[in-house]
């Protein structure tokens, strides 16, 4: 069992940088793929970036590579995702998910999820 927690969101401008955590408990989930999802008003979820457990693999969506970037802690059980050069379009709630094997983009193939945390990028 994992469960993950989300913080860091809030209220930018567009520019800025915001970094946010994922907190995990559960002793297995280093060997999880850790992977970032949002979920903009009237939107479907959708993916955002992943890690593999082992971090030899990162993956991201076309519309925030280069600008965002995943990372993972294993020794403290915390994923990260730091996000620049942010713009209004970003504004969402952005979900940790964790999944046992291997990567993919789609939200059914994850199998823990966090609350999210709320993103919001003024113009």
């Amino acid at each position: 069992q994992v469960q993950l927690v989300e913080s860091g969101g809030g209220l930018v401008q567009a520019g800025d940088s915001l970094r946010l955590s994922c907190a995990a408990s559960g002793r297995t989930f280093s060997t999880y793929t850790a992977g970032w999802f949002r979920q903009a008003p009237g939107k479907e979820r959708e993916f955002v970036a992943a890690k593999t457990w082992n971090a030899g693999s990162t993956y991201y969506a076309d519309s925030v590579k280069g600008r965002f970037t995943i990372s993972r802690d294993n020794a403290k059980n915390t994923v990260y995702l730091q996000m620049n050069s942010l713009k209004p379009e970003d504004t969402a709630t952005y979900y940790c998910a964790a999944k046992r094997n291997g990567y993919s983009v789609l939200r059914s193939s994850y199998d823990y999820w966090g609350q999210g945390t709320q993103v919001t990028v003024s113009s």
